[in-house]
């Protein structure tokens, strides 16, 4: 394990003589240096985030893979790596980046409803840990690229436990009306199926209920049915060597108290002893709890707009950078980088882009002039990882900070870059 790493938490956005920093750097160093707007990631809070599973792991067979859809950065996956961390993809792209960032696919498990046959193939020639079966269509896929390419595929199937998280629909996975996993009257009946096939080992046994969960309740009862098939399986000779509880964990963005890591894993490794697998390796996938409190979006304010009903302020990232409160109404934490004097106002702070869904916050009390800096906080999940170039504009740079250095870890999109690939007709 790196000795860099510590299982207290890092907090990665803090005032310095009244301004705001990451670790030891002032954010407005960063925007006069990078421009905005700038995804910032402090490498102490990833890092933290992720020492606190992995402490309370600490003496049990366990891996925990990091759901890399929450932000797949080059920088942050190979900080990960290098602390010895797997990862759960979702695509052929993000093994690729896996591989590409210097991750161990051995580590890998591969997600997701939609795998394609040539997905399945690279990830086979990679000799990833296993497969997250989703559906009996894909484990005969599974079997069939196998013994078209000479292998054989590891699985595991996602169980679909029918367990409601309370959270956004858009991000609740577990329950019956979901496009997730198999469900639970038919997982047995795969078990057996796959159990047969000359191309397929069956490994392990997944679990994913949702994102943005902040109960513990949600996860206990989605483990006691995972392991009442643990135990069904066993009766009839089909042993497991892991069991994986998914990911999904909440983190603070206003005034949610979701668990520590530690009290989630300790609660599920409690429930697994006494049911008597404390022989199985435990893995977890998490992802907003790891990256999300390390980011934070860097942006300027452009216009002052008083109006009739409402004041704005039109700040120069939009929803192509920062889609998740159009998207999912989601609040966020907007801080101004430099505190300042004058009247405050209550504003909604919205982008540029020709879209009357461009918001990034509402109704906040802010004393703000142009040109001033505000940060959203929060941002180091599902921000960069779900931009777009809508309205043709390039998507932002980020940049990691390392105690008083930083690095840019992507650089700007410039337009030309936008329409490279494209080309009129003769």
């Amino acid at each position: 394990m790196n000795t860099r790493l510590a299982a207290r938490p890092v907090e990665a956005f803090a005032r310095q003589d009244g301004k705001l920093a990451c670790e030891g750097v002032l954010l407005e160093a960063i925007a006069d240096r990078f421009g905005t707007p700038t995804y910032v990631y402090s490498r102490a809070a990833i890092e933290s985030a992720f020492a606190a599973y992995t402490a309370a792991l600490q003496g049990r067979p366990s891996l925990v893979c990091y759901a890399m859809k929450a932000n797949s950065n080059l920088a942050v996956l190979n900080l990960l790596a290098r602390a010895g961390c797997g990862f759960d993809v979702v695509s052929g792209g993000e093994l690729a980046r896996v591989i590409a960032a210097g991750g161990n696919p051995r580590k890998v498990v591969f997600s997701g409803v939609g795998k394609t046959e040539a997905e399945i193939a690279r990830a086979l020639a990679a000799e990833i840990l296993c497969f997250n079966l989703e559906s009996v269509a894909e484990l005969e896929m599974v079997e069939r690229v196998a013994a078209a390419t000479g292998r054989r595929a590891r699985v595991s199937v996602r169980v679909n436990p029918d367990v409601d998280p309370k959270t956004h629909p858009y991000i609740s996975t577990g329950l019956r009306s979901n496009k997730f996993g198999v469900a639970y009257a038919d997982t047995l009946p795969l078990y057996r199926r796959a159990a047969a096939m000359p191309h397929v080992e069956v490994v392990g046994i997944d679990c994913h209920i949702g994102s943005r969960i902040s109960d513990i309740a949600p996860y206990l009862e989605a483990a006691d049915r995972l392991l009442d098939l643990v135990d069904g399986l066993a009766g009839e000779c089909i042993e497991l060597a892991h069991i994986d509880f998914g990911g999904g964990l909440d983190i603070r963005y206003r005034d949610e108290r979701p668990p520590a890591a530690a009290e989630l894993i300790g609660a599920l490794m409690a429930r697994v002893d006494a049911r008597g697998h404390r022989d199985k390796m435990l893995m977890f996938e998490p992802g907003r709890s790891i990256v999300g409190p390390a980011g934070a979006l860097l942006t300027r304010v452009n216009i002052v707009k008083p109006g009739q009903e409402k004041n704005f302020l039109v700040v120069d990232a939009g929803m192509n950078d920062l889609v998740r409160p159009s998207l999912y109404d989601a609040w966020m934490e907007v801080q101004p980088v430099a505190q300042r004097g004058g009247s405050v106002h209550t504003y909604d702070i919205v982008g540029p882009i020709c879209e009357s869904g461009d918001w990034l916050a509402r109704e906040r009390q802010l004393a703000a002039e142009p040109g001033d800096l505000l940060a959203i906080l929060g941002a180091g999940a599902y921000g960069m990882s779900m931009a777009s170039n809508y309205n043709s504009r390039g998507r932002a740079a980020e940049v990691m900070v390392d105690g008083a250095r930083v690095y840019e870890v992507r650089r700007r999109e410039t337009v030309e870059e936008l329409f490279a690939l494209e080309s009129i007709l003769p």
